[in-house]
């Protein structure tokens, strides 16, 4: 096992570091003479079509609904196998991170909806500083080397976890419109075929992702948002299993491990590009104090760290859990900084949750997102770079 985190903390990281690059990328194309190119390339219209039937949608959405779906295949795969075999199946280990992770949600949303709390459209976005890009973070974590103690890694990672899982359910509920009752009986069917697959113990993997992939059709246009299509599959893909010729298979690690890489330098720095494209002319300091803004660089900078910091010295107080071996209280603070880059997912979040409004809240969106997540991180490094110490022996 933990030679898997490790392997998983190695990559995570490097993908981290590809999409600091994919978003200077993004700031470049959206700021120079290559920003009408950039506009038309994500809006070009792709077209999918069997027969009568026919998807038509912009790149932009193409990407956030489709390859999005894959991120959140791998996560929903790497969730049940912690869950069935790794960290979090545990209580007395997944206790302190799971509080943290409420804390970190709970917080944000709050000063948010705060902010916020006179502009009905603006409050659509209570979600989007709740986020954490767990890849994002650990890129900041592997600029500090062998400064932060393994553990600390696995606890920022065992936060990250249960983060995405609060992602997914504010999604499933808060982000689902105009539901079609044919396209979601539709989607309900093909879900079922996969808990019956799972129970007559299939094991290939092909066969699933042929299931999976109506769900997700069938979720497109259901209003229930598509990428949720991911984690429903998951949930049916076999940890282990025996083929008829008695030789053992683990479909859910197989495709974890084809999935993995394909995501972090794939799917998340193309997501990052199409979507953190902010566009600087025009803008001053005064549209950075504006309410969305606002609210989502204080719920991720501010609210961030002191929900990480107070539910996890509540729970430690409550004695619901306890802090790792070797971690300090002060090396707690630098992960609950490094909890403020919401990027990927606040990112994503932010695009269900403007997505019929007018622009103006599109482009708040980002600076506040891309503001908040740079200050959260080089305030992460800086402390745990320069302030926090480990804890004395």
């Amino acid at each position: 096992m933990l030679s898997y985190i490790q392997k998983f903390l190695k990559l995570e990281s490097a993908s981290g570091i590809l999409l600091m690059l994919a978003t200077a990328l993004a700031l470049f194309a959206a700021n120079t003479a290559l920003q009408e190119y950039y506009d038309q390339l994500l809006s070009t219209k792709v077209v999918v079509s069997i027969g009568e039937f026919a998807i038509a949608k912009p790149l932009l959405l193409w990407i956030n609904d489709g390859l999005m779906a894959l991120f959140f295949l791998l996560v929903g795969l790497e969730l049940k196998r912690e869950a069935l075999v790794g960290e979090l199946n545990d209580l007395s280990k997944v206790s302190l991170p799971a509080i943290a992770a409420l804390g970190g949600m709970l917080v944000p949303a709050l000063i948010y909806a705060f902010i916020n709390r006179a502009d009905n459209i603006a409050l659509q976005g209570w979600a989007i500083p709740t986020a954490t890009d767990i890849a994002f973070a650990l890129g900041v974590l592997t600029l500090l080397g062998d400064k932060v103690p393994a553990s600390l890694k696995i606890f920022l990672v065992s936060l990250a976890i249960f983060d995405d899982i609060g992602a997914i359910i504010i999604i499933a509920i808060f982000y689902t419109d105009n539901l079609s009752l044919t396209a979601l009986v539709s989607a309900l069917s093909g879900i079922a075929v996969l808990w019956f697959m799972n129970r007559r113990g299939v094991l290939n993997k092909a066969a699933y992702l042929m299931v999976g992939l109506v769900v997700w059709v069938s979720l497109l246009k259901s209003g229930v948002h598509a990428t949720l299509a991911g984690i429903a599959l998951a949930m049916f893909i076999p940890l282990q299993g025996k083929t008829p010729e008695g030789k053992e298979v683990q479909p859910l690690h197989d495709l974890e491990e084809d999935l993995h890489s394909p995501v972090a330098f794939f799917v998340l720095p193309v997501f990052a590009f199409a979507n953190a494209g902010l566009s600087l002319s025009g803008l001053t300091l005064a549209d950075l104090f504006s309410p969305v803004p606002l609210g989502i660089l204080l719920g991720l900078f501010i609210g961030k760290q002191l929900g990480v910091m107070a539910f996890v010295w509540l729970g430690v107080k409550l004695k619901l859990g306890q802090l790792a071996e070797g971690v300090s209280w002060s090396q707690v603070y630098g992960v609950a900084l490094l909890c403020g880059i919401g990027f990927t997912m606040s990112l994503f979040i932010g695009s269900l949750a403007f997505e019929n409004v007018p622009n103006d809240f599109v482009v708040h969106d980002r600076l506040g997102i891309l503001v908040g997540s740079v200050i959260s991180a080089l305030a992460a490094y800086v402390w745990l770079r320069f302030v926090a110490k480990p804890k004395k022996a």
